[in-house]
């Protein structure tokens, strides 16, 4: 009894023993991974063929096409139903009709029996040839399916591709139609080309990161928010991947914990997407942009990983490597259906030349003639074209002349043999073409891209814009949620001492910087109750790399009793660590501590103990001659005498220079990292010009976390109401360029106004706000360039910032601007006036 036991046992871990490898490998195989041949999941390619035996030109219902597919694969109607609707979402291979739901929204496709389908032209024409696919029988052996279409595009880039499987999964993204048939095109070309990804929701894509779509890749895509005033946001569109219903809850979840604060979020989506974003009073806009990017679904990360089938195995690699196999693969079924015409046409050139020579010759009068049988008559056939066999490209066979035999005889006397002979002459030409195909297939391969590209490629230009994203750091642009407050003789500060004094708004995300008066530093994180140490001087809100906040500090050392005055900056340092800005000597104290954001200097009296030995008990202390240091620098020494207390006796001014700013125009930003365009150094009151192409100008602050757009910036600088701007401006109506000198009497800050013409298509040419300006003009091309240097300042008046502008010269496509710095003296060169 128990040998049987075991021997079933036995018998039994020997079918389990490969079970899970087994089934691994069906899942990965045959649901979730898509072959590189055809870029298709078992599924799509079982729909496709499924739509390609039902294609009558008409449109199918959806129910009718999963009842066809159902024919050949094997998993239920819902299966076949999601991805029939996903493809038909994608809007290459099938056209549809109905609702098919809203990839933006999220809406889900009409039941199957009320929506229709059929497969598109660019489908019938790429994806399918029955004479170049390989054919297997389906699961129930009663239907052949295709093993892999013959797919004569990469449509696996371009549809993008998604599963989960057993150990592995696959996210390859989609790219764009036109961009890949240009990609194939160079790579047959061998050439070097790019591919980034491009979805239908639209939006913004930072591929930086994109490692042509390997495993460790990432791009991150954003929606496009724009500004409607300074209290209404809209977004354009959505980051592939989000829903608009989900990036509302987004909104309203990141506005719900603090991080955003709006009114209300209003969806007004119907052919485009349109997501309202209602500000709350007193709220920056700029900074709820950066705001809804960090903390909202308004910007996504994607981790691609290109896992394919190849040669029956999963495979990682990256899109260019995709594109080649793409490429090469459509080339081999170019040469196969090259090869295939060749014979057809060879075959039938020969059976038209054997018509020719049977009706040409009267071979056909052997019929008449009688002969004992049937065989007897092919046989004297057969020896009637001995002579004329030299002419023909392959041996004659019985099946060649049986064929000949069975055409009608009241037909043969009405052929004409010139009709024929045309007809040789055109498969001969036929055959000399396809030959030259061949030879040159990589210039047939070519001409077909570019004719997918023509006949399909209009309206599927690229709609996902590529740029670079900006770094947003999310503690500056959170909402401040909470309050700080600070209990100072117990030494604790925290979000939760709703009793003690308060101190500052903050977020949860800040890092908060606390001052003890026996000379301690600490940076903590914004918590509910943290000790710092007893008797607090200064609490606030820490910035890191903050080089103009200033700290000036007297205190004395407590085992040698000398005071020490000092000056430091905190940029950066290790949360959670107490810092010693004294000698580090107990009973060091704070005589005097004061913060200054533009590194002010202020003058103090120093007020000795009545015990001091000092002639002079009272004298003043300026903080301005000393130098700004590092933290731990002991500073100089004030008295070496006991200090009873020190006053503050006079403001001074700051010692620091004006800040240096940069203007980037990839991220349309301000800096003082040094990236981009140096303006100038500015001083707290002062401010900027911008002026953009669209014709706008604006009178902006220089806080850092406003925003530009960097591509419509023609000119950024200090601003200065005395200087006279200049701007050449298109009329596109009247077809001429006009001139325009004026001063700017608007005082209002962030708030654009519009100084050329109105119209549709006019646009700032150039634009400067030198003292003596001189324009460059350039037309004309090759032997026909025209030069002309314009002293603006003689010429042109200054006029009211709303004028239209006096007339410069004639509109031409091939007019070229430019502003020149210093005063031109050249007699050789033209004035235009």
């Amino acid at each position: 009894m128990k040998d049987n036991f075991l021997e079933n046992e036995s018998g039994i871990q020997g079918q389990y023993k490969t079970w899970f490898l087994d089934y691994a490998s069906y899942v990965i195989l045959e649901r979730a991974v898509p072959a590189v041949e055809d870029g298709l999941k078992p599924v799509q390619r079982r729909i496709l063929h499924a739509m390609k035996e039902m294609d009558d030109g008409r449109f199918n219902k959806v129910a009718n096409i999963i009842g066809q597919s159902m024919q050949y694969h094997p998993h239920g109607d819902a299966s076949i139903g999601d991805a029939l609707v996903n493809m038909g979402q994608k809007d290459l291979l099938i056209e549809t009709q109905g609702n098919w739901g809203d990839v933006r929204t999220g809406d889900d496709a009409a039941a199957a029996r009320y929506i229709e389908a059929r497969l598109s032209k660019f489908a019938l024409e790429v994806a399918f040839n029955p004479k170049t696919t390989e054919w297997q029988l389906s699961y129930d052996g009663r239907k052949n399916e295709p093993v892999t279409l013959p797919m004569k595009f990469p449509l696996l880039l371009a549809q993008g591709a998604e599963g989960i499987a057993v150990g592995l999964s696959t996210k390859i993204l989609p790219h764009n139609f036109c961009e890949l048939i240009e990609a194939s095109i160079k790579c047959l070309r061998g050439r070097k080309f790019e591919l980034y990804p491009d979805f239908q929701t639209v939006g913004m894509i930072d591929v930086a990161n994109y490692n042509e779509g390997k495993r460790g890749g990432k791009v991150r895509v954003r929606a496009h928010i724009e500004e409607l005033d300074k209290k209404t946001l809209i977004i354009k569109d959505v980051p592939y991947g989000v829903t608009t219903a989900q990036l509302m809850d987004s909104i309203v979840k990141a506005n719900d914990q603090g991080k955003i604060k709006i009114k209300k979020v209003t969806d007004n989506t119907a052919a485009d997407v349109e997501i309202q974003v209602d500000l709350a009073p007193g709220i920056s806009p700029d900074i709820t942009i950066d705001a809804l990017y960090a903390f909202t679904d308004c910007e996504v990360s994607i981790s691609p990983n290109a896992c394919v089938i190849i040669d029956q195995k999963p495979r990682f690699i990256g899109v260019q490597e995709l594109l080649r196999t793409a490429t090469d693969n459509t080339k081999e079924l170019l040469r196969r259906e090259l090869e295939i015409k060749l014979a057809e046409l060879q075959e039938k050139w020969h059976y038209t030349s054997l018509e020719k020579i049977f009706f040409e010759e009267k071979i056909y009068k052997e019929l008449e003639k009688k002969h004992e049988t049937w065989d007897k008559v092919l046989e004297a056939i057969d020896k009637a074209f001995t002579p004329f066999k030299k002419q023909l490209r392959r041996d004659i066979t019985r099946e060649d002349i049986v064929k000949l035999t069975e055409k009608p005889v009241r037909r043969i006397y009405k052929l004409d043999i010139d009709e024929l002979n045309d007809q040789i002459k055109a498969i001969n030409a036929d055959i000399k073409q396809v030959k030259s195909d061949l030879d040159n297939l990589v210039d047939f391969a070519v001409a077909y891209y570019e004719n997918l590209l023509k006949k399909y490629g209009k309206g599927r230009e690229r709609k996902t814009e590529i740029k670079l994203f900006e770094a947003i750091q999310a503690k500056q642009v959170a909402i401040a949620n909470a309050k700080l407050y600070v209990n100072r003789a117990e030494g604790f500060i925290g979000t939760g001492l709703k009793k003690d004094e308060f101190i500052a708004d903050c977020s949860n995300l800040d890092d908060i910087i606390a001052f003890t008066k026996a000379g301690k530093m600490k940076v903590v994180k914004a918590a509910d109750k943290v000790f710092i140490g007893k008797d607090i001087l200064h609490v606030a809100v820490f910035q890191k790399n903050d080089e103009r906040t200033t700290y000036n500090m007297i205190y004395v050392d407590g085992k040698s009793g000398v005071s020490y005055a000092k000056r430091f900056n905190v940029t950066g340092v290790t949360r959670d660590k107490e810092y010693d800005l004294t000698k580090g000597s107990e009973k060091s104290k704070v005589h005097y501590f004061s913060v200054n954001p533009n590194g002010e200097a202020e003058t103090v009296k120093i007020i000795l103990s009545p015990n001091a030995t000092a002639r002079n008990k009272e004298f003043d202390f300026y903080f301005e001659e000393m130098e700004i240091k590092g933290r731990g620098s002991m500073g100089n020494q004030v008295t070496k005498y006991p200090v009873k207390n020190v006053k503050f006796k006079e403001a001074g001014r700051s010692t620091l220079s004006g800040r240096k700013l940069w203007f980037d125009n990839t991220f349309g930003r301000l800096n003082t990292e040094e990236k981009g365009n140096y303006i100038g150094s500015f001083e707290s009151e002062d401010r900027l010009l911008v002026v953009y192409n669209t014709g706008n100008y604006e009178i902006s602050d220089t806080e850092l976390t406003q925003r530009f757009d960097g591509d419509k910036v023609l000119l950024i600088e200090k601003f200065n109401p005395e200087k006279i701007v200049t701007a050449v401006y298109l009329d596109k109506e009247k077809l001429q360029y006009n001139i325009k000198r004026f001063k700017i009497e608007t005082t209002t800050l962030r708030n654009k106004f519009f100084f050329i013409k109105e119209g549709e298509g006019n646009v700032l040419e150039a634009v400067t706000t030198d003292e003596e300006p001189i324009l460059i003009m350039q037309s004309g091309r090759g032997a026909q360039v025209r030069k002309a240097k314009i002293k603006v300042n003689k010429v042109v008046e200054v006029m009211g910032w709303k004028a239209v502008g006096a007339k410069l010269a004639d509109y031409s496509k091939s007019t070229e601007m430019e502003w020149e710095k210093k005063k031109a003296d050249d007699n050789n060169q033209p004035e235009l006036f």
